[in-house]
């Protein structure tokens, strides 16, 4: 057996230890859950910067439809308006080839509540200013007005669909938000 005088001390020791490994172990649970809600929280902001996007489409497509004819047969930089492709530009910066497209150009959609700063730029997409009947554009061609046929006993005649010739438009919107979020989004319309 023992002494007593020989036993004194060792537990406090043991205990001691873990009492330091739980104090560890709670501020790495601790360290987790912050990493956890600051990921959330960026997720938040990216998603909120990719909704804002779509204020910025509706502002270009408004615009687009208010100017409409001869005035989109040439570029109107000031209003981020491009009648062709600019394909040797670079619109989110993740091409080196090719140069960056300034943002600083672009026209302003507003800041929502959030406080993302929408802007847009819009390109016809076509080789060359001018009229898109004349010049080579991606375009949208309508069925050709003289399809007739039948199909079985019923007659169709010449009801074809007709849709006019016109030239698409690529808007691509940059959203600059909370937390040095940026956010791009691209729709093409006709």
């Amino acid at each position: 057996m023992l002494s007593r005088r020989a036993q004194r001390g060792a537990v406090l020791f043991i205990a001691l230890i873990v009492l330091v490994a739980m104090s560890l172990a709670g501020l790495a649970l601790m360290r987790g859950v912050d990493t956890g809600t600051l990921i959330a929280s960026n997720l938040a902001f990216k998603q909120s910067a990719t909704s804002a996007g779509d204020e910025g489409i509706e502002a270009a497509r408004g615009w687009l439809l208010s100017n409409g004819g001869p005035t989109l047969y040439s570029d109107l930089p000031g209003s981020a308006y491009y009648s062709t492709m600019q394909s040797n530009v670079d619109l989110i910066g993740s091409d080196p080839t090719r140069p960056d497209f300034d943002w600083t150009t672009a026209a302003s959609a507003g800041s929502d509540a959030a406080g993302n700063q929408v802007s847009y730029v819009i390109q016809r997409l076509c080789e060359l200013p001018g009229d898109p009947a004349s010049v080579n554009c991606i375009r949208a061609t309508g069925a050709s007005s003289s399809s007739t046929g039948t199909k079985g006993a019923v007659s169709y005649g010449g009801y074809a669909i007709s849709v006019p010739t016109g030239a698409f438009y690529r808007i691509t919107v940059r959203v600059l938000g909370p937390r040095n979020t940026v956010s791009f989004v691209q729709a093409t319309v006709y």
